[in-house]
């Protein structure tokens, strides 16, 4: 990649605008799926923290209601007369060992603290809606969270007693939430940490992973616009075995397709012109040497030449007619119930002359009878003609060429052979491919058998082309047959043999 398109493609990839005015693929998945992470994990976060905190509180809570349940049992196991249980409160509060965690105090009848195990007296500001609450519970027990004028937060659980002959009626534990506070904050803090170290690195490898496929697609696109401008000479580098590696190589694929077509378009239209400019030249030369000389013999001779040749340019011109049919999906058949011997008849009939005045032997091995076919009679013979004209074209003086016709499970075949010059295996796949000519040394277009294979392709049928260079050529075609004038749906596959120049006469 060039330095500026490195340029461009890291700008893109940090989100700033690309040629289109479009935003980059990171910006997207920063705005989409970053967000949707960071909106998670926000949601989650909030979640646990409010779970932390209940937890703690609710195991502060359960501490305080135990330690009051174990006091206020005490007290009223020993419930009897001969008890003083203002005196027990009192030691009970002024001596409570665990006063530095938990502060107990004791409420006398006209709600008010009397006595504090801290020795101080509580702060007139400070709540008392775990007192109000207890007294209107079931158990007599309630508790409350509330903040001191100081800005501490405490925890406050009050338990209602009944004691007779006692001076106060509930009993109350107050601790701070300062260290339980602060253990939420370090959970809350290190749960934070946590999630923004898990943000750091879902961003930068989500960056990198994005970055990994901004990168590869800049490069297609470059790719992909020099493609367009008709530039088939650069490929993608393929980087994995992975999706993008795949469209590296679909890329690159169509790449070598669209080359190989430009290069047999550009083949095509030298061949074509040169067909075009040999029958214009003898058709030319033709018409100046009539209209000089006063022969009726050299007379005769110019117009079979002038016929001959522009029925030659006829045939291209239809070819190239019929391509565009089917190009533009054009090609319209008229279909008929026919007799597929007298078309391959005629044809054969047409080309006897040309492959004796070529020195080739063009044999005919026709059956008595073969079932109707359903088709267009004059595609069928313009597929006949082609077909034919190939054979007797890439065939040498002295060779022969052989058409035989015959049914086989339902279907019609027509095979013709010939012991011609052959075509190459790297080729043969390529014959029925518009533009393709594997011998520039012969005349024609190169979209004859293209245009014959759709013709019988639209027919149901097929058309299978087995050849060895040197050897010959064997071009089969299969036509379903009528059959009570009901079309054989399930045609067989018949496979194709070279025929040698030696055939069987009888055709078998």
């Amino acid at each position: 990649m060039s330095k500026k398109s490195e340029l461009t493609a890291e700008m893109n990839a940090d989100g700033s605008k690309n040629r289109f005015g479009r935003r980059s693929i990171l910006t997207h998945w920063q705005r989409n799926n970053l967000a949707v992470v960071i909106a998670a994990l926000l949601v989650v976060g909030i979640l646990l923290g409010a779970m932390i905190k209940n937890y703690y509180y609710s195991s502060a809570r359960q501490y305080l209601i135990s330690r009051m349940n174990i006091v206020t049992g005490a007290l009223v196991s020993s419930d009897n007369n001969t008890v003083n249980y203002t005196s027990q409160i009192r030691s009970l509060v002024e001596g409570y060992e665990d006063k530095e965690k938990v502060e107990l105090m004791a409420i006398s009848a006209d709600d008010r603290v009397d006595i504090t195990s801290s020795g101080f007296s509580p702060s007139e500001n400070m709540g008392f809606d775990d007192y109000k609450q207890a007294q209107s519970a079931e158990n007599g027990t309630a508790y409350a969270i509330f903040d001191m004028p100081g800005g501490e937060k405490v925890i406050a659980v009050t338990s209602m007693i009944s004691l007779s002959g006692c001076e106060y009626k509930a009993l109350r534990m107050v601790s701070s939430m300062k260290n339980i506070d602060h253990q939420i904050f370090l959970l809350i803090a290190g749960m934070s940490m946590i999630f923004l170290i898990m943000i750091v690195i879902i961003y930068f490898s989500g960056r990198f992973f994005v970055r990994s496929i901004v990168y590869p697609v800049i490069r297609i696109g470059e790719i992909a616009r020099k493609i367009a401008k008709g530039d088939f000479s650069e490929r993608i580098e393929k980087t994995g075995d992975d999706e993008l590696g795949d469209l590296c190589d679909s890329i690159n694929y169509m790449a070598q397709e669209l080359s190989n077509t430009e290069s047999m378009k550009n083949e095509f239209i030298s061949s074509v012109s040169h067909e075009l400019r040999t029958p214009l030249t003898a058709i030319k030369g033709w018409s100046e040497t009539l209209t000089a000389i006063d022969d009726p013999e050299t007379f005769k001779k110019g117009m079979r030449v002038i016929t001959s040749e522009t029925e030659r340019l006829s045939q291209m011109v239809e070819e190239l007619l019929d391509f565009s049919r089917i190009q533009d999906n054009r090609l319209t058949l008229i279909m008929d119930t026919i007799d597929i011997l007298a078309e391959l008849g005629e044809t054969v009939l047409i080309y006897q002359e040309r492959a004796r005045a070529l020195g080739i032997t063009l044999d005919y091995y026709e059956p008595t009878m073969l079932p109707f076919v359903y088709g267009d009679k004059n595609r069928l013979r313009q597929v006949f003609i082609n077909i034919v004209d190939n054979a007797i074209k890439y065939s040498d003086k002295g060779g022969t060429v052989s058409v035989e016709a015959y049914e086989e499970n339902g279907d019609i075949c027509i095979l013709v052979s010939d012991t011609g010059i052959g075509i190459s295996k790297e080729d043969l796949p390529k014959v029925k491919t518009k533009f393709f000519k594997a011998n520039h040394t012969r005349r024609g277009s190169g979209i004859g058998l293209a245009v014959a294979n759709e013709i019988i392709t639209r027919h149901n049928g097929t058309l299978t082309i087995n050849s060895e260079e040197g050897v010959g050529t064997t071009v089969l075609i299969t036509l379903p047959a009528i059959d009570d004038g009901v079309e054989k749906e399930n045609k067989p596959t018949v496979d194709v043999e070279l025929i040698s120049s030696d055939r069987d006469k009888t055709g078998k």
